[in-house]
């Protein structure tokens, strides 16, 4: 019935009436904080990055002071990206069982065994040329030929501890590939969360920056997704449950709100966001200029991600947020 049987305001005339219908829950258990770790930190050190106050590079003692600390706020769990001292054609590093991540991942799991670890497999920050596979003689990533090293990194990160490794290439059928080593090598139990819907973004700068990851020449926009294109990359990411995904991801979170809502109303798997690292620099810069409320912006953020259909949400924001929420509550 129109106005004025109907009154939307009764339901917003109080705290406790606000409170009573509150539809979307916002917890710190939902929050996965990103870590950087760097084989050449000295025990000890912390390396800031400069385009992502507040984020630092961490040695494979701070990246497990860091998943403590996650752990004392109710965080689900720590996502690792390795910075490794050696880097060549075909990222050797990434499966190197003494590589870095490998060694923060068994470092974490032994002080921290019911936190959940999580470790990013892809090549471009173990790699020369920065791209996210092998190269033909013309610079041209191949996707078959990548697969091979991309399983033998996520047999190495779950042998040392991952309990989900996370497939970021974008290469065609990682998601099997990955599966069938995993079981092979009897790791069934360790899950795969797929970066589905990853688009070429110009939010990733401040990552490549703090990862050394930027492509020595071109772009990754024959792997990743063109921005404008939500059906292919929904075709994507059921392609991927198709292929034995535990969860599925969409990469960046802000402005692709149509894409988990749509995805998490098609398919049935657990869903993340990835609140990105241009996302982040975009509210930490524009509060440190004194033009936002720093917790009021990031909890409408994430707020807004759980109300479209995230499950999950990585963010830098993640210990941030579960101290106001713990101070809110």
């Amino acid at each position: 019935m129109a106005f004025p049987v109907t009154r939307m305001r009764r339901l917003r005339s109080s705290k406790a009436m606000r409170e009573f219908v509150h539809e979307t829950d916002l917890d710190a258990s939902r929050l996965l904080l990103p870590l950087f770790v760097s084989e050449t930190l000295g025990e000890g050190e912390r390396e800031p990055v400069e385009s992502m106050p507040g984020v630092e590079r961490l040695s494979i003692g701070g990246a497990v002071a860091e998943a403590r600390s996650a752990k004392q706020l109710g965080l689900a769990g720590v996502l690792l990206f390795g910075l490794p001292a050696h880097k060549d054609g075909r990222g050797s590093s990434a499966w190197d069982d003494e590589g870095v991540v490998q060694l923060a991942s068994t470092a974490i799991k032994q002080a921290e065994p019911e936190l959940l670890l999580v470790t990013d497999v892809c090549l471009c920050e173990y790699t020369d040329h920065g791209h996210c596979g092998v190269l033909d003689a013309g610079g041209r990533v191949l996707n078959d030929e990548t697969l091979e090293l991309l399983a033998w990194t996520a047999v190495s990160h779950a042998r040392a501890g991952a309990d989900i490794v996370a497939p970021s290439d974008m290469m065609d059928g990682r998601v099997g590939v990955l599966r069938a080593a995993l079981d092979d090598e009897q790791l069934a139990d360790t899950a795969i969360l797929a970066y589905s819907a990853k688009f070429a973004s110009a939010f990733y700068g401040p990552f490549r920056e703090a990862a050394g990851s930027a492509p020595s020449f071109g772009d990754r926009r024959g792997y990743q997704l063109e921005v404008g294109n939500g059906r292919q990359a929904l075709r994507e990411a059921l392609l991927d449950a198709d292929e034995g995904a535990d969860m599925l991801m969409v990469k960046p979170a802000l402005a692709y709100g149509d894409l988990i809502g749509a995805l998490a109303a098609s398919c049935d798997l657990p869903l993340a966001a990835y609140n990105v690292s241009g996302e982040y620099a975009m509210v930490r810069h524009a509060a440190l200029a004194g033009a936002l409320d720093e917790r009021a912006t990031v909890l409408e953020i994430l707020t807004s991600l759980r109300r479209a259909g995230a499950d999950v949400i990585i963010t830098y924001h993640a210990k941030d947020a579960a101290r106001w929420l713990q101070e809110r509550a």
